[in-house]
């Protein structure tokens, strides 16, 4: 067990791009951990769709060996995601460490991640290193912007780090700086044994692996513990450290970052932020844990053509065991069959479960639009939560529907505020303050309906901001608006996965947006198909696709015109039928279209 004076416990914080994972490759180069041989880019990484992306999606965490004022120090470092749907992974990680390094793009400046990641390290108590990073580029101006902390976030700029993740510049001096900066571990070796489960993984053939964060006290092979929140014990079979590569240990001490494992089955039977303890000695209190995270966007996924209802279900378990922040329930669909209703932290969050699903365990899904959750308040005074326009209760029960609000920070150049503003106004943003960050960049803070945001906000504001523009939201409160459910009806029948909940000032043009896009994604059939918008019995758009036409009197040359009328009748009474009968088969695209940023 090493000496907690000489331990060090950081994470890595960032907005996305700024060099998190190149600086973590650098730190594991530097110190001897990996060889030059074995390295490769993003080296944590390990999910083939981070590497893709180039985006980190799940926490990683590594120990490396650093010799300071001639003594071998212990660095514990976690890697952390940069983007906004995966700030719980953030929030979990910090609470294993003493310190975190914020990093910061030194061509880019100051981003709104930034600063939700800064606060997020002050509310957890935590000590900040700030590094600027890249000043290896031709555009980088690091001076300016640990001038442009210091004003924003109060950090001093002259105790800046200047970096270089991609050439290893100024890594000496960071190392230096993790050891004397970041405060040794707070614990007592000879205390009864307390551990923060701060994530965990399912292991095919051990079980599942808990990472762990000791804060007093020690484990080892053998011992008997006890998970202090779901009550159960299990016998540890071995715990170690990554190094990154697992490396099993006789013992992790006090102040130690490392993994265990004890035989158990699924990770439902671990709760993350529980406490663990030594069974036959416990320790007398728990531990502060998390918050459960929130899921704030909700779609149906459906199976799609050759995959059963039993498949999904069975790649949802497999994939609900290595990422318990998504949620997912059974849903019926008159037009779509038997699915689930699943929930995600964010529209990105969404995108890689259902990305994952279909390359992990290779099954085909139709997905529907996504929502948030509304509250509705019933007339007798009950309210509930609806996660999606079919749940909605009866019009005549209804006194108000509220949406979800949230605050959002969007760092733009100066001169796009003019832009921003349109941009605002259309998705019923209400302006809250403006903060000059330097004189050509400015923070400003609106507040918005996370319905109007959550879908292609970020698209639109990279677009009026020529990619300049960088935005953080955080929901903070329900409130009622003159909201109303809009079906939409196809071939007369109304298709649940496709109503939406709108303004009542943007229906009609939500309406017809919708209905004119619909009628390009579904295909002709060989009869007509009316399509409809309407709020309850009121229709407020409709379009027609025409029915293909097939010439039927084409054989009949001259004679006498009777016979082709008969024909034509037949045909009349023929595609009649098939109207009352037919199916309309409605593509994956159109189920889409409702979200199409050209709305």
């Amino acid at each position: 067990m090493a000496d907690l004076q000489y331990i060090r416990n950081f994470s890595i914080i960032a907005h996305i791009d700024h060099g998190k994972s190149t600086l973590a490759d650098r730190l594991l180069e530097r110190t001897g951990t990996i060889s030059k041989r074995e390295m490769r880019e993003q080296f944590l990484d390990d999910m083939d769709l981070e590497r893709e992306m180039g985006i980190t999606i799940k926490a990683n965490r590594a120990t490396v060996k650093h010799v300071h004022n001639g003594r071998e120090h212990m660095l514990n470092l976690i890697d952390t995601p940069g983007h906004v749907d995966f700030h719980y992974e953030v929030s979990r990680a910090m609470a294993a460490c003493e310190g975190v390094l914020l990093l910061v793009d030194a061509t880019q400046g100051v981003q709104a991640q930034t600063v939700a990641n800064a606060y997020l390290a002050v509310e957890a108590n935590l000590d900040i290193i700030l590094v600027i990073n890249k000043i290896d580029l031709p555009s980088a101006h690091p001076d300016e912007v640990a001038l442009e902390v210091e004003q924003i976030l109060g950090l001093a700029a002259e105790d800046a780090v200047y970096t270089s993740a991609k050439t290893g510049e100024g890594l000496e001096k960071l190392l230096d700086a993790i050891c004397e900066k970041i405060p040794p571990p707070r614990g007592r070796l000879d205390a009864r044994l307390r551990a923060l489960i701060y994530d965990a993984k399912p292991d095919p053939h051990r079980g599942v692996i808990s990472h762990i964060r000791v804060v007093d006290g020690a484990v080892k092979r053998g011992d008997k513990i006890r998970m202090m929140a779901a009550g159960r014990e299990h016998i540890v079979t071995e715990v170690g450290k990554y190094t990154p590569k697992p490396t099993t240990l006789n013992t992790l001490g006090a102040g130690e970052v490392g993994y265990l494992v004890a035989g158990i089955k699924t990770i439902a039977d671990v709760n993350i932020g529980d406490t663990i303890t030594i069974a036959q000695n416990p320790a007398e209190d728990q531990l502060p844990g998390y918050e459960p995270p929130s899921q704030m966007v909700f779609c149906d996924f459906y199976p799609g053509p050759g995959t059963e209802t039993a498949d999904l279900r069975e790649a949802m378990e497999r994939l609900w065991l290595n990422d318990s922040s998504f949620t997912y329930d059974p849903a019926t669909s008159d037009a779509l069959g038997i699915g689930f209703r699943c929930g995600f932290l964010g529209l990105l969050h969404m995108k890689i479960i259902q990305e994952r699903l279909e390359r992990e365990s290779d099954v085909n899904l139709v997905q529907t639009a996504p929502t948030v959750t509304y509250e509705i308040a019933l007339n007798d005074e009950t309210v509930v939560h609806i996660q999606s326009p079919s749940e909605m209760p009866d019009p005549s029960r209804i006194t108000e529907i509220r949406e979800p609000f949230c605050t959002a920070n969007v760092i733009i150049p100066a001169e796009y505020i003019g832009a921003l503003m349109s941009l605002a106004l259309d998705r019923r943003g209400v302006h809250k303050k403006t903060e000059y960050l330097s004189p050509t960049r400015v923070m400003i803070t609106y507040e918005f309906p996370l319905g109007e945001i959550i879908y292609d906000f970020y698209d639109k504001l990279k677009s009026c901001t020529r990619g300049y523009g960088t935005v953080d939201y955080e929901v903070s409160e329900f409130r009622g608006g003159q909201l109303v459910k809009m079906d939409v009806l196809v071939n007369g029948i109304a298709v649940d996965a496709l109503s939406v909940i709108v303004h009542r000032d943007k229906a009609a043009r939500r309406g017809r947006n919708l209905i004119t896009r619909l009628k390009k994604e579904i295909a002709r059939h060989m009869f007509e198909i009316p399509l409809q918008a309407a709020i309850g019995a009121k229709v407020i758009a409709r379009e027609t696709i025409k029915a293909y036409r097939k010439n039927v009197t084409a054989k009949c040359y001259g004679g006498d015109v009777s016979r082709k009328r008969k024909l034509l009748e037949k045909q009349k009474e023929g595609k009649k039928r098939m109207k009352n009968v037919g199916n309309v088969e409605i593509p994956q695209e159109a189920f889409m279209s409702i979200l199409d940023p050209g709305d």
